[in-house]
């Protein structure tokens, strides 16, 4: 699980760098953004749906597991009027501001967190790397929006190092604790609600003047297709 932590952080610190050394373009990141939606969207769908239901094939609590889901994408939704979209690349704050953007800072680690829940589950690698993936452009969009702000600089890296662990906390917790063991599938479910409403709010969000963006579906086969190959 080590090497599972650090991948983690490494994906939302490449993301600064990015930001830092090359200052990407916003077209690059609308279709890394797609490209890695995609690429959740599959392996939520493929891998830790059935799995989640198959642990309860022979209980009968499977009928709750709908529930829980659902119950994620309320919980999401409750998030994102906090972080102002953070999760699927957008923030529309005051960057003007020198105060510690504390809602934003909490919606995006609660969402974090549960994102890594279901590694210490998940006997594959297809999940960990759809959501290192996934962080990378939102690493991205966050430092674009932390360093440009009138936050001091410190407070902005510190912001991004905090939010990189809250995923590799979330893993290490649902091993420990003796709560997210007993729980652990519905749990999971609200989890694959979180990831269900982010990834297709990235992937059917408008285009400018409800154009079909070639690129953009591009991107989104490209997704689809490696995590069905993985």
């Amino acid at each position: 699980m080590m090497i599972s932590y650090l991948l983690l952080i490494a994906s939302v610190l490449l993301g600064t760098l990015i930001v830092s050394f090359f200052q990407p373009k916003k077209q690059m990141v609308r279709l890394l953004l797609s490209f890695s939606g995609a690429y959740l969207l599959a392996t939520t769908i493929t891998h830790l749906l059935p799995e989640v239901y198959q642990s309860c094939s022979l209980n009968s609590d499977g009928q709750y597991i709908g529930a829980f889901i659902l119950a994620g994408i309320l919980l999401q939704s409750i998030l994102e009027s906090f972080s102002k979209g953070a999760e699927h690349g957008h923030i529309h704050l005051h960057s003007h501001s020198e105060d510690f953007p504390w809602l934003l800072f909490v919606s995006l680690s609660i969402h974090a967190f549960s994102e890594g829940i279901p590694l210490s589950y998940e006997q594959e690698s297809n999940l960990l790397w759809a959501i290192c993936i996934h962080k990378v452009p939102i690493g991205i969009v966050l430092a674009t929006f932390l360093l440009n702000s009138n936050l001091k600089k410190r407070n902005g890296y510190l912001f991004v190092i905090l939010f990189a662990l809250m995923s590799p906390f979330g893993a290490l917790l649902s091993q420990k604790l003796t709560f997210f063991i007993d729980y652990h599938k519905e749990i999971t479910a609200i989890t694959i609600g979180v990831l269900l409403h982010v990834s297709t709010i990235i992937l059917f969000e408008s285009t400018e003047n409800h154009k079909f963006n070639y690129s953009k579906f591009i991107s989104i086969l490209i997704g689809i297709g490696i995590a069905l190959i993985a």
